[in-house]
């Protein structure tokens, strides 16, 4: 079961629960019940929870997924307009397009404000010991205000 279908089971199901505590509790307070204040935050409770699924499952948005991407920690997100990853030394060179296209994908808007966001790939090269030169893989520009993804620029090994 995925995500969206167990959000919308969950939420009918919490609704249903919801409605029948709040028939309880109305009952508890006719009948002057012990445990009447007890089913009250039971009921506000369980009616949170509803509608918090509903709302978590009206706004979730699946993560865009591209064919023969391969997942890359980022090591530096300046919170604007640029996002560095790592890639391992043996990462292949067929995965820079398709990974560079998947974090373009999943990335929101938030706090950029309409930045033309740039998103690198790179890899240390040991220099000497105890020593490492960054190597630029591959880098993609997102522009957040379009939601559109520019051309890829060509491999360099500008740091």
């Amino acid at each position: 079961m995925n995500l969206p279908e167990l959000l919308e089971i969950s939420t009918k199901w919490l609704a249903w629960a919801g409605i029948g505590l709040l028939l309880t509790t109305l009952i508890a307070f006719i009948f002057r019940w012990g445990v009447r204040f007890r089913l009250v935050g039971a009921t506000v409770f369980t009616l949170l929870l509803s509608g918090s699924c509903l709302v978590f499952g009206a706004s979730y948005t699946p993560p865009y997924v591209v064919e023969g991407a391969k997942y890359l920690p980022v090591v530096f997100d300046n919170g604007y307009d640029l996002i560095v990853t790592q890639a391992s030394e043996d990462f292949p060179t067929e995965a820079i397009e398709p990974t560079l296209e998947q974090i373009a994908g999943n990335l929101k808007g938030g706090g950029r404000n309409g930045a033309m966001v740039h998103i690198r790939i790179r890899k240390l090269e040991r220099v000497n010991n105890g020593v490492s030169k960054p190597i630029i893989l591959g880098e993609i520009v997102r522009d957040i205000d379009k939601g559109i993804t520019l051309p890829l620029k060509g491999l360099s090994n500008d740091a």
